[in-house]
């Protein structure tokens, strides 16, 4: 005799915090969380996409040993199902038949029940899936004791066919497990997309996504529940694990789930702050690194990068060094003391003279004659970068550096200078977004902060004109625009991808814009060599921003032509980029 479908499931949410190719890890997190939700009364677990593996794995899928490693793990988890407990759906790779697959696997009963492989494979942004894995057929529903559950993968609901197939074929509930990182808009389009799919449906979906920090990516979580009238039953964190129970009962109008915690997520400023804490945190956890070091220069992006690392890591676990020169103002000192005491970090001051003078004494016999320029302001920034690296293999210290998205677009730095270090929170940041983030800091941290309240970054901070403060007098205003016009150009020719002539349409002086499309040509070379950074924006620089460094196109500014009468043009030589 069969036994009669489930009126009631208790299925958990999982929103965990894998580690890329920590397969007995990732594994024994799946143990400990179903072991969990048993003793809560859970009879499914539900797990983010690839869980097993880590998201996202890139060439790692590729590797025979690896995929093995991942499917011995799924094979021993699905044993112990047999004890009675939970099952679990799972992510992983699955190699069949000479292909792999990013998978989930139902384990129940002692055995993997059912396996789904993902339909539609993002090759876009940050994503390249097609790479390593193999589309799968669209995905019927899961037998689960009685019920018949559609598991559509991440990118599976975006596009209406795979969840068209599961309803087409009898599925009754959708349950979604994702890896889908953070944006700063990113929320809105995942609740947009997934209304979208229980309206066409008319199906409950469980949108399950992974929470941590990846390389350059950082995930949310941020996992909901929405019913078949798209009202909001459930609603986890942002940036936090946590493991949950969703309670469902089926009605003449099919499944419902009840109403449970529905958390309130950072937004705006706040989200973007949290990411680049969040995703800082978990770099160098992953890494083992076992603190960070980083210069205060008095400025607005090493106060900010210093207040992050505080906050990811706690007091004891960062150490701050100013490093003077004779161009540094006393109020850059002044400035830089008061930032490391409201933190109440580790500081340092090391002044550079002697070894600025150590390389212009080596250096004076090939230089004689020659006019002093950006070679000795460089020297600068090297012998920083030179002795910050020696604190760092010293005291085994992660180098923090600051860079913010306006200079790296723009090569507004030194290379094996100030662009040395580990990890960057910033690199995504434009400074008009840096300026706002330390304002916000000052008077709001996030929940899971390690820091102090209070303000952290003084006034004078924001008030004095940016410098490198590599010559006298300098500010950054001698070769750029403003940092507001600077910003609201790079916006526009990096997320937007917008032409020259439509940029210059929307008001913006038209030399202002050519040089700065020539700046962020030429200094890609410069980003190539730069560390990685949390990614907050559309388009970050590396993953999702692929250029080419010997590129000669420039985008002419001349109103666009038909595509028989385009026009290439040469560009600047590498002499026009800034070296600084």
């Amino acid at each position: 005799m069969t036994a009669a479908p489930a009126d009631r499931l208790v299925i958990a949410i999982a929103q965990l915090n894998p580690v890329v190719g920590d397969v007995a890890g990732n594994a024994e997190k799946v143990r400990r969380a179903r072991a969990e939700a048993g003793r809560q009364g859970a009879d499914l677990v539900l797990f983010p996409e690839l869980f097993i593996a880590g998201y996202p794995p890139e060439d790692l899928v590729l590797k025979p040993a690896f995929q093995a490693a991942c499917r011995q793990a799924v094979e021993t988890l699905a044993r112990e199902t047999a004890d009675g407990g939970p099952a679990v759906i799972v992510g992983t790779p699955w190699p069949d038949r000479g292909k792999v697959y990013n998978a989930v696997a139902l384990l129940d009963g002692g055995r993997i029940v059912a396996l789904r492989y993902k339909v539609d494979l993002p090759n876009y942004g940050v994503f390249d899936e097609k790479r390593v894995f193999s589309p799968g057929p669209l995905p019927g529903p899961m037998n689960f004791r009685g019920v018949r559950i559609g598991v559509p993968i991440c990118e599976d609901i975006w596009g209406p066919e795979p969840v068209e197939c599961i309803v087409e074929t009898g599925g009754e509930i959708l349950l979604v497990p994702n890896g889908s990182p953070f944006r700063r808009t990113v929320v809105d389009e995942r609740l947009s997309v997934a209304v979208a799919r229980v309206k066409e449906s008319g199906l409950p979906l469980l949108y399950s996504n992974q929470v941590g920090g990846q390389d350059e990516l950082v995930f949310d979580g941020a996992s909901f529940v929405l019913n078949a009238d798209t009202s909001l039953a459930v609603q986890f964190p942002s940036f936090a694990e946590q493991l949950a129970l969703t309670h469902w009962q089926r009605t003449p109008a099919g499944w419902r789930c009840a109403a449970g915690s529905v958390a309130r997520l950072y937004e705006g400023d706040q989200a973007m702050y949290a990411a680049c804490v969040f995703g800082l945190r978990d770099y160098v956890a992953k890494n083992g690194f076992s603190g960070i070091v980083l210069g205060l220069s008095g400025g607005v992006d090493s106060a900010l990068c210093a207040a992050m690392s505080v906050d990811a890591l706690g007091v004891d676990r960062v150490r701050c060094v100013m490093l003077p020169y004779k161009f540094t103002a006393q109020a850059s000192l002044d400035d830089a003391a008061a930032v490391a005491r409201a933190l109440g970090v580790h500081y340092d001051v090391l002044p550079i003279a002697d070894a600025i003078g150590g390389f212009e004494r080596s250096l004076a016999p090939l230089f004689a004659g020659l006019p002093r320029d950006v070679t000795e302001e460089n020297l600068q920034a090297r012998a920083r970068g030179t002795m910050i690296m020696a604190i760092s293999n010293k005291f085994g210290l992660m180098v923090v550096t600051t860079g913010n998205k306006s200079e790296m677009s723009v090569g507004y730095a030194t290379l094996y200078g100030d662009m040395n270090g580990g990890f960057n929170p910033v690199k995504d940041l434009y400074k008009t977004q840096v300026y706002r983030l330390a304002r916000l800091r000052n008077g709001w941290k996030p929940d899971f902060s390690l820091g102090p309240d209070g303000l952290i970054t003084p006034d004078n901070i924001f008030t004095r004109p940016p410098t490198a403060e590599l010559r006298e007098n300098q500010t950054d205003q001698d070769s750029l625009p403003p940092y507001e016009v600077l910003d609201a150009i790079l916006e526009r020719l990096v997320e937007g991808e917008e032409p020259v002539a439509r940029i210059v349409e929307s008001g913006f002086d038209r030399d202002t814009v050519m040089k700065i499309q020539r700046m962020l040509n030429v200094a890609e070379y410069k980003r190539r060599q730069a560390a990685p950074g949390v990614k907050v924006t559309l388009r970050n620089f590396g993953r999702d921003r692929r250029y080419p460094i010997t590129n000669r196109f420039l985008d002419s500014g001349e109103p666009l032509p038909a595509f028989d009468d385009v026009q290439v043009s040469g560009r600047a030589a590498r002499s026009d980029a800034l070296d600084f």
